[in-house]
C-alpha cells in the first residue's frame, strides 16, 4: 500500500509485502505494523540502512528511508530469519 512516498508493512508471520520500492532522491517512510504475534518478529533491524526497533502489537513504527543511493537493501526480524527488501530507484 502506498501513500504519500510512504509504504506500509504489515507485519503477520511474515512481512506483507515483503518488497517496497521508493525513488532516489524523494523522501520515503516506511512504515512496520505488527499485527499478530506469530514468529519473531517483534523487531525490525536493517544492517544496510542502519534502522532497529521493536515492534509493538498494533502499533505502527516508521521509519525515514534515506534514498541518496540507489540498490537494494536488506531488512529482517531480530533474529535474522524472516527478510524483506527496500529497493531504491
Amino acid at each position: 500500500m502506498t501513500k504519500n512516498n510512504e509504504q506500509i508493512i504489515t507485519v503477520d508471520g511474515q512481512y506483507q509485502p515483503n518488497v517496497v520500492e521508493f525513488n532516489q532522491g524523494e523522501v520515503a517512510n516506511l512504515t512496520f505494523k505488527r499485527v499478530s504475534d506469530r514468529g519473531c518478529l517483534g523487531a525490525v533491524q536493517s544492517h544496510d540502512l542502519a534502522f532497529s526497533a521493536d515492534l509493538p502489537l498494533n502499533e505502527a513504527v516508521t521509519f525515514e528511508i534515506p534514498t541518496d543511493q540507489s540498490g537494494e537493501f536488506e531488512f529482517a526480524c531480530g533474529m535474522d530469519m524472516v527478510k524483506g527488501k527496500i529497493v531504491i530507484k
